[in-house]
């Protein structure tokens, strides 16, 4: 999936943006596999109950 971002924009400007595509994309690909819309899986995320789809697992969350 990150290989059809960067057709389109030639490149990310700063590794954090990277970073930060590939998680969105990855929680919409999991949400995808789960059966939930994309828009519905943003939702989800913004409202902050992605804890009642995942349950007690959680994705890992990355410090900065």
């Amino acid at each position: 999936m990150s290989k059809v971002k960067q057709k389109v924009s030639g490149c990310f400007r700063v590794s954090e943006y990277a970073h930060a595509y590939c998680r969105i994309s990855s929680y919409l690909q999991s949400m995808a596999n789960r059966g939930y819309n994309p828009l519905i899986a943003i939702q989800i995320a913004l409202a902050g109950e992605a804890h009642k789809v995942w349950g007690k697992y959680l994705p890992i969350q990355y410090s900065r």
